[in-house]
C-alpha cells in the first residue's frame, strides 16, 4: 500500500519544485518585472547608457510633471519602479548578482539569500575604516611608547648606582631636604611615594634614555609616519644614492657615521637597540674596528665560543642537557608499537 503511495509523493514534491522555480521573485529586486525592460536597456548597455535612460525616464515618470490624483498616483508607482531598477543595475556587484538570477531563476533560496545579505550589509566608507584603524594602531603605539618610558624610569630608580645619583640631585637643588621636618599630615606611605616621585623626575630630566624605551615624541605614531613619509623616502633615496658614490663608485674611506651602520647592521640590530648600548660598548666595538668584515666574522665566532662556555658552565643549562639525554619529554603515539 505504502509503496503505490510513493508516486503521488514524488510527484507532489516535485510540482512544489516547479512552483518554487517559476515562482515570481516578490520583494526582491524588480519583482515580477525585469529591470533591463522597465528601463528600456538590454543587458549589453553600458553603464552610462543605464544612467541616460533613467534620467530620461525620470523626467518623464516624476509625479510633479502629472496632474489630477489617478495620473500622480500612477506616475508615481511607474516613478518607484525605475529607481528601483536603477538602484540594482547601477552597481556592479548588484547588477551580476541580478543577472544571475536571469540565468538562473531555479536558485531560488540562494537569491534571496545574496540579495538580503547585500541589502543589509553596513554600508561604510572605507576611507574613514582605515583612518579609523590608523587612529586606533597611533592611540596603541603611543600610549605603548609612554608605558615603555615610565618603566625604563621606574627600574632606574630602583639602580643604587642612579638611584644615589638621583639622590644627590635632588639634595643639591633642594628637592629634597633630610633635615626639613616630616609633614605630620602625610603617614611614611606617602612621603616614600613624595620621595620616589621627585627621584623619578630627576632620573627622566637628567638621564639620556635611548631606544625603544626612550622618551616617545609624535614623530613616533603612525599617523605623523604615514604624513613625513614622502620626506622619509626622499631623504633615504639621497643617502642611498650619496653611500653608492661614495663608497662603491669612489672607494672612499668610511666616516664614524657609516662605521657605526655597518657594525649595526652585521650586528642585526635597529636603530634603537643600538642606540640603547652603553658608549663604552660601542667604543670597544669601534677599537676592534668590526666594521671590516673579517674582524667582525672573528669577533663573532668569539662570542659564540664564549656564549658556549659559559653555558656549559650553567648549573641550569647542564641539568637540560641531562634532562634531553635521558630522552626529554615523554612522546605520545597513537600509532602501533
Amino acid at each position: 500500500m505504502a509503496s503505490r503511495q510513493v508516486p503521488w509523493q514524488l510527484f507532489i514534491f516535485f510540482s512544489f519544485l516547479i512552483q518554487i522555480s517559476n515562482a515570481e521573485y516578490e520583494g526582491i529586486y524588480c519583482g515580477a518585472d525585469n529591470c533591463y525592460e522597465v528601463l528600456d536597456v538590454n543587458r549589453d548597455s553600458t553603464k552610462p547608457e543605464i544612467t541616460k535612460a533613467y534620467r530620461k525616464l525620470a523626467r518623464k515618470w516624476h509625479p510633479d510633471m502629472h496632474k489630477g490624483k489617478d495620473d500622480k498616483d500612477k506616475a508615481s508607482e511607474q516613478f518607484t519602479k525605475i529607481a528601483n531598477a536603477y538602484e540594482v543595475l547601477k552597481d556592479e556587484e548588484s547588477r551580476t548578482d541580478y543577472d544571475y538570477m536571469l540565468d538562473n531563476p531555479e536558485e531560488y533560496y540562494h537569491h534571496y539569500y545574496r540579495y538580503y545579505k547585500r541589502r543589509m550589509a553596513p554600508k561604510v566608507d572605507v576611507r574613514i575604516v582605515i583612518a579609523v584603524t590608523i587612529s586606533i594602531i597611533s592611540a596603541i603605539q603611543y600610549w605603548s611608547a609612554w608605558n615603555n618610558y615610565n618603566s625604563a624610569i621606574s627600574y632606574f630608580v630602583t639602580v643604587p648606582k642612579y638611584r644615589l645619583q638621583a639622590m644627590d640631585i635632588a639634595k643639591s637643588d633642594k628637592l629634597i631636604d633630610p633635615k626639613k621636618k616630616r609633614d605630620r599630615n602625610k603617614t611614611k606611605e606617602e612621603l616614600r611615594e613624595e620621595e620616589e616621585n621627585i627621584l623619578k623626575g630627576v632620573i627622566a630630566s637628567r638621564m639620556d634614555i635611548r631606544g625603544s624605551y626612550g622618551k616617545p615624541t609624535i614623530y613616533d605614531i603612525l599617523w605623523v609616519q604615514l604624513f613625513c613619509s614622502p620626506y622619509y623616502i626622499a631623504k633615504f633615496f639621497l643617502w642611498y644614492l650619496r653611500w653608492i658614490w661614495k663608497f662603491t663608485i669612489c672607494r672612499e674611506e668610511y666616516g664614524d657615521e657609516e662605521k657605526a651602520y655597518v657594525m649595526r647592521k652585521n650586528m642585526k640590530l635597529s636603530q634603537g637597540q643600538w642606540e640603547a648600548l652603553e658608549d663604552h660598548d660601542k667604543d670597544q666595538f669601534f677599537h676592534q674596528e668590526l666594521w671590516i668584515a673579517s674582524n667582525f666574522m672573528e669577533w663573532k665566532e668569539r662570542k659564540e665560543e664564549e656564549m658556549k662556555a659559559e653555558l656549559a658552565n650553567n648549573t641550569r643549562h647542564k641539568m637540560y642537557r641531562r634532562y634531553l639525554k635521558r630522552g626529554g619529554p615523554g612522546q605520545m603515539s597513537f600509532g602501533p608499537d
